[in-house]
Parts: structure tokens; sequence; C-alpha cells
């Protein structure tokens, strides 16, 4: 292990210290006093206190640290030195076997994100030539060393991360790391994935860092069971924008919490969004899936609606369908279709057209998309098309009782329940209904967007009488021998 430590990688003019000047890095250097347990002076030790709500200076490394940290506040920048020093001052050859190499893996919620990250400390290695030195090949995604070490960008996937033996994990904006994947919370399952790979060698780091978001998720649960904990071990670092970094003007801060003074407490006061919940539990949605059911055919003598969620073709969001029914007070989900782009809309529309007449549905309900552009291409096809009277919020407030309540039957798409499951609800500034959608600045709802269309719609209708074989049976002995229909289930219109 090298006898050069962190900060004095990170002080030295001949080191990285230029990467380091202007504003004042003091508190970020508490930060890896504590991280790598080096000695503090009594303003090091005050800024640990005030950023880790902590008395006492750790007297070992932390294996797994979380920075939860305002907009701007410098954490990239933070996160690529501890990268660098990882893969250039320590050896790890005697915990790999012979071809095996160690690997820091960058994970953000793109690699868009993670290359920020990557390109500084790309830029570190080559700018002192003893680092440089270390370089053997490098890629786009990876910088491959002399000395058994990858620094590479990772995917955000628990399937991707398996099978690396890891010297240090680095989560960067782990607050919005988001897949499509089952789980309620796919950064769980993406850190269970990585954790066996930390394990192989001593020492290894496991670093999430973040501006927060809602009370939910792994850095929400990491800061409430360990911020302030001295005998915690993990630790938690937070801080302002501009505690972390004094060259951004008060007056950004200031005009951004005037605009909207929830989302800048979270973006540049690192403090978790009070005014947002989870829209729905995993346990109430996953009641209402028939597993296994992926599709019902059409039945006779029943009344079905239908709702779509239009797109352009282009961009990011899909163009979707639902068909649903009513069978007594409970709503069923049929069918869901779903396009990716790039499409041509109208093939797209006469696709859709020809399903919603299989199920005998002349007419569809929608957003309001394109305005009038939309419902022409459906009635070229012989669908009209009904501009929808709710929000799509309205859709998914009037939706929630049906799950809560077990109205509802969902297929077995799981897609359409991991959206489900990301919905979230926000209080009204106006005082009025509150607002569901999904994440800000993630994530997609097209697809439960159709369904709990469809669905909501059946449930504000009259719908189709299902008939039981009780209530038959029950009708028999009141009625005689007057001749009833003997299947079960069977629907009247």
């Amino acid at each position: 292990m090298s006898h050069f430590s962190i900060l004095d990688v990170m002080r030295h003019p001949d080191g990285l210290g230029p990467f380091f000047k202007g504003g004042t890095w003091a508190a970020w250097e508490s930060f890896l006093a504590a991280l790598f347990a080096l000695p503090m002076d009594d303003d090091a030790l005050a800024l640990y206190q005030h950023h880790t709500g902590r008395v006492t200076a750790p007297i070992v490394p932390f294996e797994e640290a979380a920075t939860i940290v305002g907009r701007r506040g410098g954490k990239s920048r933070i996160l690529a030195l501890i990268a660098v020093y990882l893969a250039c001052f320590r050896n790890y050859a005697p915990h790999l076997a012979p071809g095996e190499a160690a690997t820091i893996a960058v994970i953000a919620a793109d690699r868009k994100q993670s290359r920020s990250i990557f390109r500084y400390a790309l830029g570190m290695i080559e700018a002192i030539p003893s680092m440089k030195a270390l370089i053997k090949d490098q890629t786009a995604d990876s910088i491959v060393l002399h000395n058994q070490v990858v620094l590479e960008i990772t995917t955000a996937s628990l399937r991707a991360t398996r099978g690396y033996s890891f010297a240090a994990v680095l989560v960067d904006e782990i607050a919005f790391l988001r897949t499509d994947e089952t789980s309620a919370n796919p950064d769980v399952e993406i850190l269970q994935a990585i954790r066996p790979g930390l394990a192989s060698i001593p020492g290894s780091m496991l670093l999430l860092a973040s501006s927060p978001y809602a009370k939910a998720g792994v850095l929400w649960e990491t800061f409430r069971d360990y911020y302030g904990r001295d005998d915690g071990d993990v630790l938690v670092f937070r801080g302002t924008t501009r505690e972390l970094n004094s060259t951004i003007a008060q007056r950004v801060i200031d005009k951004a919490y005037e605009r909207d003074p929830a989302s800048a407490a979270a973006e540049h006061g690192a403090e978790f969004r009070s005014d947002l919940e989870s829209y729905v539990s995993r346990e109430a949605a996953e009641a209402c899936v028939e597993v296994g059911r992926h599709e019902l055919p059409r039945l006779p003598g029943v009344r079905y609606t239908g709702f779509v969620d239009a797109s352009s073709g282009s961009g990011s969001d899909q163009f979707t369908c639902a068909i649903g029914h009513r069978e007594q007070d409970v709503a069923v989900l049929d069918l869901v279709r779903a396009r990716k782009p790039p499409f041509s809309p109208q093939a797209v529309v006469a696709e859709y057209c020809d399903t919603l007449k299989q199920y005998g549905i002349t007419s569809v309900c929608g957003d309001r998309y394109a305005g009038g552009i939309t419902a022409e291409m459906f009635e070229k096809q012989g669908i009209k098309y009904i501009p929808s009277e709710r929000s799509r919020s309205e859709i998914y407030i009037d939706f929630l009782p049906m799950l809560n309540s077990g109205k509802t039957r969902l297929l077995d798409h799981p897609k359409m329940i991991s959206e489900l499951c990301a919905l979230e609800r926000r209080s009204s500034r106006g005082g009025g209904r509150d607002v569901v959608d999904h994440p800000a600045r993630i994530g997609s709802d097209d697809i439960i967007n159709s369904a709990a269309g469809a669905l909501v719609l059946t449930l504000s209708e009259r719908g189709p009488m299902i008939i039981s074989d009780d209530m038959l049976a029950r009708a028999r002995s009141r009625q005689g021998s007057r001749p009833t229909p003997t299947r079960a289930g069977r629907r009247f219109a």
C-alpha cells in the first residue's frame, strides 16, 4: 500500500492539486479523512461533525459510505479522486488470481452520467506522468492499468454487475436509479448483485452519492439508519450546494427556492423531499395480478373498454393501448400493447384499431396528445377517438382505491407493474387534489397509464352483469325448472 494518503495526492501541487483549485474543499477533505481514517485537526473535526452528525472521529477506514449532496457540490470530482487513488495507489495483486483484474466500477442512472466521473478520472491519471505510465489500454468505457486494475463504466443493472472482483464501486445519483426489473426497489437488487464482488478483495469500498429525492430507496434508508450514529459502520455525509461548493452564487440558489421550494430544498439543500410518497405498495399491486395471465380473448356478450396513450414515434415515449371489461364490481384487464419508438404513428393506429375492433370496440378514450391529429388517425380507421375527461394524474387517483380494495385484475406484465410501483404521489401546491406521476427526471408510465385508463373507465360505466353457478342454482330453486344458462361465469351485456 502506498505511503501517500489520498489527502497528500489531492493537495500536492505536483499531484492532483491543480484539479482542486478554486473555492474551498475543506468539507470534502473532512469526508476523505473520515473515510480513510486519517488524522483530523480541530477545523476538520468540526466539519466532520457538522456534515455527518457524528461526534467521534473514526479510527478505522470505512468500507461503505453515502454522500448526500446538493447539486454542483463537487461530488463527481471527489468520486473520481477516490477512484484514481484506489486504482493507482493500492496493490491488489495478492488477492487476485492469474489473469484476474480488480475492477473499480462507476455506475449511474445512464452511461452519459457515468462518463462525467470517468472523464475526471482519466484527466487525473493522464495529468501525472507516473500514473499515466500505468495505462495499458483505454476505450470509451474503460481504462486498463498495468497493475491488474480496470476502471470502467458499468451499466446500472443487477445482471451486468455480476462476475466481477471489485476493488470499489461508485454509484452516482443512486436516488434516481431505475431499471425495468420487477423489484419494488431495483437499487436494492443492484447492490445485492454488487456486494459478493466486493467481498473477495479486503478493504474494497462501496460509495453511494446523490442529490436526495423521495424518502424511499437505498439512499433514504441509509441516511435514516446511519446518519449521526457514531457506532454505525456506514459513513453518511450530507452537505448543501453552497457548503460544498462556494463558487455557486447564492442568487442562483435563491432563485431556485423562489421557483419551487420543495425541489430546491432537495436539489440544493440536500434535504429529502417531504412532499413525495409512494403511490401504491408493491404488495397491493401484486395482489391484483393474475399470475401467468398475459392476455384474455374476447368473450361473447361482454362490453369492452379501450384506452390509448399516443406518441409521435420519436423520442422515448411509447404508444400504448389497453383493453378491459367489468365483472360485477371488478375491473379486469384483458390486453395491453406497447410500441417503442421509432415507429409510424399511422401504422400503430391502424394496428391498434384492428385489435380494438376484434373486441367489438367502436370508440376509444385517450389523452389529449397532439390535439385533433390523433383523433383523425383513429377515425380514418373507423374508431371514434374520445379525449379523456380525466387528466393522467386524476386517472391514477381514481385507480388507487381499485388497487387497494382488490377491485381490479391485472395481467402478469412485469414492465407494467414496475411502472405502477414507481409512481409517486405529491401534494398539490394549490391545495387541491394530489398529483401522481412517474418520478421526475426518470422513468415512464406509458403502459400503466393506458391500463389504468381502461380499468377506471370500465367501472365508470354500466358494465355487463356476471352470473355465477351459485346465482344460477339459487335462481333455479326459486323459479323451478325455467331454462337458465349453465356455463360458469356466463356474461350478459
